[in-house]
């Protein structure tokens, strides 16, 4: 099991908790006609997101994954490998549960620099969408 985090285009997901909800599960269902490795299909916002965040986190599929090399020589950084699918208005991202917190913190922080909405999956179901709404 996973402790798992969502990065959101916010102008494409419902305000309203309930509905956003049901547009989450709809998402999850990655129904879209493409490869969710690839970050090509995703906003602006999303991309810059994912090439900040991979930074610290790295892919463990697509373009953007580790070689073996890269992996063996840094226990840290293969440690930090995350599982991401990529959609066209999310990112899911699935991480070790040892990494639960440097992980929610890191992603909220990139999210909140991107401009992009942020919902808390298997914590305590916050969605985030601007400062504002961390502080309260």
């Amino acid at each position: 099991m996973s402790y798992d985090l969502m990065v959101f285009e916010k102008a494409q997901a419902p305000n309203n908790k309930t509905e956003f909800i049901k547009w989450y599960e709809n998402q999850v269902e990655w129904k879209e006609d493409h490869n969710y490795d690839s970050i090509e299909v995703s906003s602006a916002n999303l991309k810059n997101w994912f090439m900040d965040m991979i930074q610290v986190f790295p892919p463990m599929e697509g373009e953007f994954a580790l070689s073996d090399d890269e992996i063996e020589n840094d226990e840290d950084l293969a440690n930090r490998i995350t599982d991401y699918c990529i959609g066209k208005d999310v990112i899911y991202a699935c991480f070790a549960w040892s990494l639960a917190e440097d992980a929610y913190n890191t992603m909220l922080k990139i999210a909140l620099k991107h401009g992009v909405g942020f919902f808390d999956v298997s914590g305590n179901g916050e969605v985030i969408l601007s400062e504002c709404d961390e502080q309260k």
